[in-house]
């Protein structure tokens, strides 16, 4: 099988690897070929790409293997945090919920695996010509995948487009329903949210906003791609969907950068709120990685733009990794 990792490993800092030579290290992305499982705790693999310089396969930690010990791990860490004000709690509440997914991790396959990500089976697909992929843009505030989104949609009007929003609020003199926005009742608007029929969705103004997954769908119909900048907690949804998303992750550039960038754009943001910016984009990186396909470090608009149009021609000329569960 092909897996994607979601750690990074490095055999020369694991003292449980039978042996040091054979360990194959790899980082977080990395897609693994795994010839054999026959050791559930240590599997043999290859990294993809390397099958024909390297002779032997190396040895990478197996699945449930990887989670036990991440589940120490965290449990250990939990045992020696000092009972700080406001973080005793979560820290006890999360305890008894680690602890069981380290004991029960083998039994049992519905436990909660959210919590510890090691290895996600990958297969290879080509997106066919009528039927292309929708490209989510995810980043922080002010790190441009609104401007880069606006600039594709405005540049190459004839290939992209966004899905109609739904609403709740009365349609204005100038709207079209349908092209603007689906105008709809708060209760058909409540029930869709109760089916799951949402992407995201929220409340402005005591309207409800949001995006469905069948207008995302309507775009892919139509022949056109499907362009969407979305939070990071929408992801879960949208993986869990049948529209098989491309994410792209805009990442802002050196501090330094990126707040000449914002000065270019006339805003003059503080240096906390610069510092936050990156810690957001750590956080981002950290709690949704796995869900990046890729990710741009805009540094500069025009280079952002043109490496995002790169992206987005080779779906049409090359295969990409996505999970296994999406082809079966």
């Amino acid at each position: 099988i092909h897996v994607k990792a979601h750690f990074d490993y490095d055999p020369s800092d694991d003292p449980y690897v039978p042996c040091r030579e054979l360990g194959l290290s790899f980082q977080k992305g990395d897609i693994l070929h795994v010839i054999s499982q026959e050791d559930p705790n240590w599997w043999q693999a290859y990294r993809e790409g390397d099958e024909d310089n390297q002779p032997l396969a190396g040895l990478v930690p197996g699945k449930s293997f990887q989670q036990q010990r991440e589940a120490m791990k965290q449990t250990i860490e939990e045992d020696k945090e000092p009972e700080k004000s406001g973080k005793l709690w979560c820290a006890k509440k999360n305890k008894k919920k680690r602890k069981k997914v380290l004991y029960n991790a083998n039994k049992n396959d519905d436990y909660d695996n959210e919590e510890i990500l090691t290895y996600e089976e990958m297969s290879l697909y080509h997106q066919p010509a009528n039927r292309k992929r929708p490209i989510i843009l995810i980043g922080p505030q002010n790190c441009g995948q609104n401007e880069l989104r606006q600039r594709l949609m405005n540049k190459e009007k004839d290939r992209f487009a966004s899905a109609v929003p739904h609403t709740t609020r009365s349609r204005r003199d100038h709207e079209v329903a349908g092209r603007d926005y689906h105008f709809v009742s708060r209760q058909a608007f409540e029930a869709d949210v109760a089916t799951g029929k949402f992407i995201e969705h929220g409340e402005f103004e005591k309207n409800l906003y949001g995006t469905s997954i069948d207008s995302v769908r309507q775009v892919i119909n139509s022949g056109k791609i499907c362009l969407l900048s979305l939070r990071t907690q929408s992801l879960k949804t949208l993986r869990n969907s049948d529209l098989k998303p491309y994410i792209i992750f805009i990442a802002p550039p050196s501090q330094e950068r990126l707040r000449a960038l914002l000065a270019k754009e006339g805003k003059n943001p503080k240096p906390e709120e610069l510092r936050e910016i990156i810690e957001k984009t750590r956080e981002m990186e950290q709690n949704n990685g796995h869900y990046f396909d890729t990710a741009i470090v805009n540094s500069d608009l025009d280079k952002a733009y043109q490496e995002l149009l790169r992206l987005i021609n080779k779906l049409d000329t090359e295969p990409q990794w996505v999970p296994s569960t999406w082809l079966r």
